[in-house]
């Protein structure tokens, strides 16, 4: 794990906090549509319940020296995906466009979309898969690291979270990634 990197992403969270708790227009309530929609929401979902799997299973396939690694990339996104529903839960941050947007309601353990906006589980999947993936694979880590990004990047243009939300998770998804690499054997 690059620390820098990760001490970066934590302090870009916390810049954002700092901006959108002072009022700073941070959303961009854009209209995607036709085909830009479509692909702009395929994009979206990398490192989510399909994509996962069916990378894993190309690894499982394609890759002759596999072993641990597919479990090892279901592991980083679950793992993932699993402490971003309880930080969500437990914060309860509203979505933007939504009634009392950006506030954090407190914990609720039930499921309500609107308040789980920190931080971004996309965000967190995709660079935790993009992580396993590109330490696996290193000739593959601009692709991988690109379809992150691009991902995370989604995640704002489309409203669905505020920049520190897509920042935070980023950074969780690096850091759980990081740490069930280390539990695996290279």
């Amino acid at each position: 794990m690059n620390l820098i990197v990760l001490i970066i992403l934590l302090a870009a969270c916390a810049l954002f906090f700092v901006l959108e708790w002072r009022g700073v227009r941070t959303t961009l309530a854009l209209e995607f549509k036709g085909d830009i929609k479509r692909e702009s929401r395929w994009l979206a979902q990398y490192g989510q319940s399909v994509c996962t799997p069916v990378a894993a299973l190309l690894v499982g396939t394609m890759d002759p020296a596999a072993r641990l690694k597919p479990f090892m990339l279901i592991a980083a996104v679950l793992s993932t995906s699993i402490a971003c529903m309880l930080v969500k839960r437990a914060l309860g941050r509203v979505r933007p466009g939504r009634e009392q947007a950006g506030r954090f309601l407190g914990p609720n353990w039930r499921h309500a979309n609107y308040r789980e906006s920190f931080p971004s589980s996309h965000s967190a999947c995709a660079v935790a898969l993009s992580f396993v993936l590109a330490n696996l694979y290193p000739s593959g880590a601009a692709t991988f690291w690109g379809l992150a990004i691009i991902c995370a990047l989604l995640r704002y243009l489309l409203d669905a979270h505020w920049p520190s939300d897509v920042v935070g998770g980023s950074a969780l998804g690096y850091a759980i990634a990081w740490g069930v690499m280390t539990i695996f054997p290279k």
